[in-house]
């Protein structure tokens, strides 16, 4: 059976459903090889979020075998200025992985944020990037930033436009589940459908599921 790889994923640390503990645990029933929790943070919380996460892959990480625990952060509803900032921090503060939560269409993301993050060298990952400009999209190419086809509720509405420009401009796409919930993580078959629908080709999905997060790994460690 094929491995899911999820790099979008939130706990009770900030408003996810489950503890640590429990996400973990779900990761493994659904066939994970490797998750990152990627809680929301601004100034205000990110010691929190870190330290917390961190005391747990310390203390529980080697309890779980055959999954990679990844520790992130999603930088979310920052102003756009200081994303950089709160991004260079996180990777200071142990962060493995900084997600910034993008100009989704759901939600009143500050204008800028898609511009901001993809030209930042401490972020990885521009989360459900909504109408993302080729100019953007260009830079994320440029700057080894991955863009995100969201398997969330209102977020995946964007994302036959993000794989269209991601395709044109050669940036790395990866299926994240943004999960919330316990229903909302993926299993390797619903994480191929919603790439197969953006409109890629089957070794195109292939890539998108296996090797853009073999490269994002080795990032990271």
């Amino acid at each position: 059976m094929k491995k899911v790889y999820d790099f979008h994923t939130h706990t009770l640390l900030s408003d996810g459903a489950l503890i640590c503990s429990e996400q973990i645990r779900h990761a493994q029933i659904n066939n994970y090889g490797a998750i990152a929790i990627t809680d929301h943070v601004d100034a205000s919380n990110i010691d929190f979020i870190l330290n917390s996460l961190n005391k747990f892959i310390d203390t529980e990480k080697k309890y779980f075998k055959n999954i990679e625990i990844i520790p992130g952060v999603e930088v979310t509803h920052v102003p756009p200025v200081i994303i950089n900032d709160i991004a260079r921090y996180a990777k200071e503060k142990g962060a493995k992985i900084v997600v910034v939560h993008g100009e989704t269409i759901v939600e009143p993301v500050y204008e800028g944020t898609n511009h901001y993050a993809v030209r930042s060298k401490y972020v990885d990952i521009l989360a459900h990037p909504g109408i993302i400009s080729e100019e953007d999209v260009k830079e994320a190419a440029s700057n080894g930033v991955f863009l995100e086809l969201s398997a969330r509720n209102g977020h995946s509405l964007s994302n036959g436009h993000v794989c269209k420009l991601a395709k044109k401009f050669g940036v790395k796409l990866l299926v994240n589940s943004d999960a919330h919930e316990p229903d909302d993580f993926l299993n390797y078959e619903f994480a191929f459908k919603i790439a197969i629908s953006c409109g890629v080709e089957y070794e195109e999905a292939i890539e998108i599921l296996e090797k853009n997060p073999e490269l994002l790994l080795k990032r990271c460690y």
